[in-house]
């Protein structure tokens, strides 16, 4: 018995961009349509939306039957706000707003296993295979195939982007651009220079020092941010689907006379 393989990194090492795709509903079955649409990876998150860990198992679970990841992106607190989510077997989960290498540190404390951290073990859970997956395998596996990732969405930490960027236990920089021009003082402007220079730069960095460089975007600039480096790119969410879907039905039939 082994643990599931990550289809990111499986893409990611064979040259291939990995795409994503937001939810914020918790029905798993929202999830089971983007898993069998094709995306190698669904983003669910417990920093803005109201779910829970009943919910983030039940997306994992649908999700694993279409072979596809789940990142969660989690609440900022203590390490079982971190943990918990790879314990249902969520490929990785996603910190927001890092603001330091001090805090990149203790996030890779808690996230991973020894030889890299200290993470807490269990193994009784969907990611150790309820204690099925032998200890030694289990460390292992879980260090190489689950994603810890950072986000990049501050000005603050690009002093010691470099520094974030080579810590071993982070796996992937991802970047922010809404949070970041908000931090700027532009909120909203993501095509200000100043924005776009930070993106190509959290790219490059990321790359060169070895890690996966993620961002969202959408299909009118994937191809450009793939050009600067870009690995893993969210590509929507349902909630943008639906209320796009929704208007576009109500948009067609408002004020129609019946015949």
């Amino acid at each position: 018995m082994a643990m599931r393989k990550s289809r990111i990194l499986r893409k990611i090492r064979e040259g291939k961009v990995a795409t994503s795709i937001k939810l914020n509903m918790a029905d798993p079955r929202v999830a089971e349509i983007a898993a069998m649409c094709g995306f190698d990876c669904i983003w669910i998150d417990l920093e803005h939306v109201p779910n829970d860990y009943n919910a983030v198992e039940n997306i994992v679970r649908a999700a694993k039957n279409f072979d596809t990841d789940v990142i969660t992106r989690v609440s900022r607190g203590s390490y079982s706000d971190y943990i918990r989510p790879l314990e249902a077997d969520s490929t990785g989960i996603m910190v927001p707003h890092l603001m330091s290498l001090e805090e990149a540190k203790k996030v890779v404390y808690y996230t991973k296993f020894h030889p890299i951290g200290r993470r807490p073990i269990d193994g009784g859970n969907a990611d150790g295979e309820y204690c099925m997956l032998p200890v030694d395998d289990y460390l292992r596996e879980a260090n190489e195939e689950r994603l810890v990732i950072v986000q990049i969405e501050d000005p603050e930490p690009l002093a010691e982007l470099e520094e974030i960027c080579a810590l071993p236990g982070i796996d992937m920089i991802f970047f922010g651009p809404a949070d970041f021009s908000q931090g700027l003082g532009i909120p909203g402007k993501m095509g200000d220079e100043r924005v776009l220079k930070t993106r190509e730069l959290v790219a490059k960095t990321a790359r060169k020092y070895g890690k996966i460089a993620g961002t969202v975007g959408g299909k009118a600039n994937q191809d450009q941010l793939i050009s600067l480096g870009y690995q893993f790119i969210n590509l929507g969410s349902d909630v943008r689907a639906l209320s796009g879907y929704f208007s576009d039905i109500v948009a067609s039939c408002t004020d129609k006379a019946a015949k």
